[in-house]
């Protein structure tokens, strides 16, 4: 029997990104999103073809222009827009873009970095309750804070195209 690979969380949330075809990711880094972001910028080096990065990151002004970008690029392919954006003001700032897009039943994607475990709930340096604020304008809110070796992130992630 075959050992586990040990995968780092912005790992796969990249490689469960790749699997759905995600082709385009709108996003504003931030320091709790940055491990995921040079997740991406791994895979799109390690990935070019002709030259070009398979998932390239489009960085708009803001956090809000990010989750509109999307919107905007789902309402044109009929594809799930996917934002990627950090914690605290950085994942507050999509809750505008959020609630358009499901009033308008436009398929939208938001990952949210967070702070450390030990720091939520502490009102701690970009920490914002983002599931309860979410919670009214997203049609599912989900909060992940388990170890990714056991699979659940992968699997949560898939879910969302489901």
């Amino acid at each position: 029997m075959a050992t586990p690979t040990k995968i780092e969380g912005s790992a796969m949330i990249v490689r469960v990104l790749a699997e759905q075809g995600v082709k385009i990711i709108f996003g504003y880094s931030g320091g709790a999103i940055l491990p995921t972001y040079d997740a991406v910028f791994r895979y799109n080096s390690e990935n070019q073809i002709n030259g070009k990065d398979p998932m390239p990151l489009i960085v708009p002004a803001n956090e809000q222009g990010a989750g509109f970008m999307a919107a905007g690029y789902a309402r044109a392919t009929g594809k799930p827009g996917v934002v990627l954006v950090t914690s605290g003001p950085g994942a507050t700032n999509t809750v505008t873009p959020v609630r358009d897009a499901m009033a308008d039943s436009i398929p939208l994607v938001v990952i949210c970095g967070q702070v450390a475990r030990a720091s939520i709930g502490t009102d701690a340096f970009q920490e914002a309750p983002i599931t309860s604020i979410m919670g009214s304008v997203a049609k599912h809110c989900l909060f992940y804070t388990s170890d990714p070796a056991d699979d659940m992130l992968g699997v949560t992630l898939v879910g969302t195209y489901m």
